[in-house]
């Protein structure tokens, strides 16, 4: 899930066609409080952004639409903090009378609020939607747990490689092709440029090392007996492990400086001309253009093995669902669709940045913005997802990755025994979750 950073830089509009209503969408048997009303209020929660004012204005206009097509509603929009999510989302889980019909909700978050009952099974509306059957697959995959659909897709977000074009000319080197090449050229930078980091990689940067174990084979786990069982200890992981840590070190990252960092400070150090690389978000490009580097960068996908080959990247960003208490469910259905919908998801891109989750609505989008292109052709190569259970939540609070990688960069524990202890305590998570 991407919480921050978020790109906010205007962008060419759009012009796409309209959603259609569905008010007369299928009803189904999901619904607690055994009531789906046609009139009435519905309350919405969505995410505040740093900058607010351009999302709310696409929001009001979908609302208004919706309203205007549903005699005797009123949406009630309420902006809530990132930050504080999880404890506002229990405490509606817990209390359906106080509780939204629609909340925004981290991809990462979708299996752990199944499990927790929160959201409302929408297979059937989502499957006779006919926009969704442009939505990108790894997207569909982020809200759909045990073959059940919970939520539409809202926006995508994933990460390629920024580079230093003056530096590479300089240096007298050309953008990576394979990821050898990549440490190659980290290290040469470096080299020749000893105030610079090669490539800018964090230790507590999950979301950057994932396509460097994902390049090499390996996989974070595997389904098992209706559960998952960590992979992060195979050989092919542990390859990807070792190339990655590999850039920690004084010929590129030195690890007391960079087994700390996260991702905002890998771009950050980008941005302010202190590295030569960074594996950066579609999310990100606001914050580079804003930095030391402008007009002397850019943007390609990250390699993999071979030339010619992309890195699997990961598939961040946020969906929107109906809550299973809600006593509007057609209306709050027809809700989430135009939210989340061709249209919306357009003018949201225009106002905010936000990546499409519709593969023929990015394909307009990188051809009107170039820079979006390495982006889009990285997610067509095939992102990957996180293990669609309730304890990559746990797994994640728990820097169960990040602790892996930092034991290695700091000389604790060399690559087969960090790996080792992760899967044990993923596997952990994962039999406690269920």
């Amino acid at each position: 899930m991407k919480l921050s950073a978020r790109m906010t830089a205007p962008l060419a509009a759009l012009a796409l066609a309209g959603l259609t209503a569905t008010a007369c969408a299928p009803q189904s048997s999901d619904t607690s409080s055994g009531k789906d009303e046609k009139s009435g209020t519905l309350r919405v929660w969505l995410f505040q952004e740093v900058n607010n004012k351009p999302k709310q204005k696409v929001v009001d206009a979908a609302v208004a639409a919706f309203e205007k097509a549903h005699d005797g509603t009123d949406v009630k929009v309420e902006y809530i903090p990132v930050e504080t999510r999880a404890q506002r989302v229990k405490a509606a889980f817990n209390d359906p009378k106080s509780a939204p019909d629609v909340i925004e909700f981290g991809n990462t978050d979708t299996a752990g609020y199944v499990k927790d009952g929160g959201l409302a099974d929408i297979t059937e509306e989502f499957t006779d939607w006919k926009e969704s059957k442009d939505t990108d697959p790894t997207a569909r995959q982020s809200v759909t747990v045990d073959g059940k659909i919970y939520g539409a897709p809202y926006f995508v977000g994933v990460r390629a490689l920024y580079y230093r074009t003056d530096v590479f000319e300089e240096v007298g080197i050309d953008a990576p092709k394979t990821q050898a090449e990549l440490i190659e050229a980290a290290h040469k930078v470096h080299e020749a440029k000893p105030d610079l980091y090669g490539i800018a990689v964090g230790g507590a940067y999950t979301y950057g090392a994932m396509p460097f174990i994902w390049a090499n084979g390996g996989e974070l786990a595997e389904g098992k007996g209706g559960s998952y069982a960590s992979t992060i200890d195979s050989a092919a992981a542990r390859k990807g492990i070792k190339a990655y840590t590999s850039l920690f070190g004084d010929d590129n990252c030195p690890a007391a400086k960079c087994a700390g960092m996260g991702g905002n400070d890998t771009v950050t150090a980008f941005a302010s001309g202190k590295a030569a690389m960074a594996i950066g978000g579609d999310f990100s490009h606001q914050a580079v253009e804003a930095g030391k580097v402008k007009g002397k960068y850019a943007v390609v996908p990250l390699p993999g093995m071979k030339e010619g080959d992309i890195a699997p990247a990961f598939a961040g960003g946020n969906n929107i669902g109906v809550l299973k208490s809600t006593s509007h469910r057609t209306l709050a259905v027809d809700l989430v669709e135009r939210l989340a919908g061709k249209k919306t998801q357009a003018e949201l891109f225009d106002a905010m940045g936000f990546l499409p989750t519709y593969t023929d609505v990015r394909d307009d989008v990188a051809e009107k913005e170039p820079f979006v292109a390495p982006f889009v052709k990285t997610l067509a190569a095939g992102a990957k997802f996180v293990p669609a259970s309730p304890a990559w939540a746990q797994i994640d609070a728990s820097q169960v990755l990040p602790t892996m990688f930092q034991e290695v960069v700091s000389g604790k524990k060399d690559v087969k025994a960090a790996s080792r202890d992760a899967a044990k305590k993923m596997n952990d998570a994962f039999a406690s979750a269920g």
